[in-house]
C-alpha cells in the first residue's frame, strides 16, 4: 500500500469536516458515497488513526481527527495559493491606475512591487494627481482604476478606510498662535481647502493664505517649516509636525473615505489582481 499523503485525501477530508458527512461531501468533492468512505478509510490506515465517529445523522471528529483537521486545512490553502500564484503569472495586459500623492508615496511602492513579482508579464501605468482628477479619467476610460479621496455619503466604488481630517503645525514653531494665521492649502476645489476655509469663517478666526499647491509634499514642507499651518488627512502626516485641537481653537473637520473606484468598461484579469493588491496594501 502506498502510505503516502496525497492531495485529493486531503481536500476530501476537509470538505467531509467542513459539512459533517460523507453524503453531503459528494456535492462538494464531485465524487460517489462510496469513493468517498474508501478515501476516508485509506487516510485512517495511513495515519493508523481514526478520524471520524460515525453517527446516525452523519460524522463528527475524533479528537485526533481535529488535530489532522488543522493541518490538513493549513496544506490544501498553501496549494490552492501555489496553484494560484503560478497561473496568475501568465497573466498579460496593461493595468492603468490613478493614485493621489499623498497615498502613493505610502502604498504604491508597496503595491507595485507586490504585484510586479507576482504578475510580471502585465504593464502598469501610473498616474499621481489630485484625486479629483480621476472621476473624469475614470469616466472617459483613461484609467482602470483610481484611489479617489471622497466626502463620506459622496463616494462612488469601494471603500478602503476611513482617514480623519485634522489641522497640522510644526512642533517646532509656534505657527498656530499667529494672527492672522497664515494658512497653507491645496489648489481650488479639494476637499481639505474648503472645509478649513470654512471652518475658520465660521469660529471668525482671521487667517491668510501664504502658500497653496497642488502637490501634498509642498503643503507639508510648508507646515514642518513653520510657514504656515494646513489641514491633512491623519494618514499623511510627516515627521515634525503635530495636530491641533479643539481648546486650541481649532474647529474638529469631517474624515474622508479613501475609495477605489473602477472602471466598468476595462475588466481583465490583470485589472482584478491588481484591485486586490490594493485592498490588500490599504489594510496593511
Amino acid at each position: 500500500m502506498d502510505n503516502r499523503l496525497d492531495s485529493e485525501l486531503l481536500r476530501t477530508f476537509v470538505a467531509v469536516a467542513d459539512v459533517g458527512g460523507f453524503t453531503r461531501a459528494t456535492k462538494v468533492v464531485h465524487r460517489t458515497q462510496s469513493t468517498i468512505s474508501m478515501q476516508m478509510k485509506k487516510l485512517e490506515e495511513i495515519l493508523g488513526q481514526a478520524l471520524f465517529l460515525r453517527e446516525a445523522r452523519g460524522v463528527k471528529l475524533t479528537p485526533d481527527g481535529l488535530t489532522f483537521l488543522e493541518n490538513a486545512r493549513r496544506i490544501v490553502t498553501l496549494l490552492d495559493q501555489a496553484e494560484k500564484s503560478f497561473e496568475s503569472k501568465h497573466v498579460k495586459g496593461i493595468v492603468k491606475i490613478g493614485i493621489p500623492e499623498e497615498y502613493g508615496l505610502t502604498k504604491l511602492p508597496n503595491i507595485l512591487a507586490n504585484f510586479s513579482e507576482n504578475h510580471p508579464n502585465v504593464q502598469i501605468s501610473v498616474r499621481c494627481e489630485p484625486s479629483e482628477n480621476f472621476v473624469q479619467y475614470i469616466d472617459r476610460k483613461e484609467l482602470d482604476l483610481a484611489v479617489v479621496v471622497s466626502d463620506p455619503g459622496y463616494e462612488r466604488g469601494a471603500i478602503l478606510f476611513h482617514d480623519p481630517t485634522v489641522w497640522v503645525t510644526s512642533k517646532q514653531h509656534l505657527t498656530h498662535e499667529m494672527e492672522p494665521l497664515p494658512l497653507a492649502v491645496f489648489e481650488s476645489g479639494c476637499l481639505w481647502r474648503d472645509w478649513a476655509l470654512r471652518a475658520l469663517e465660521q469660529v471668525d478666526r482671521n487667517y491668510r493664505i501664504v502658500y497653496s499647491s497642488a502637490s501634498v509634499s509642498g503643503v507639508q514642507a510648508a507646515v514642518t517649516s513653520g510657514l504656515a499651518v494646513a489641514v491633512l488627512g491623519q494618514s499623511t502626516l510627516p515627521i515634525g509636525v503635530r495636530s491641533l485641537t479643539q481648546n486650541e481653537g481649532f474647529p474638529k473637520l469631517p474624515g474622508v473615505n479613501v475609495t477605489l473606484q473602477k472602471s466598468e468598461e476595462r475588466q481583465s484579469e490583470a485589472v482584478e489582481y491588481m484591485v486586490t493588491a490594493i485592498i490588500n496594501s490599504f489594510q496593511v
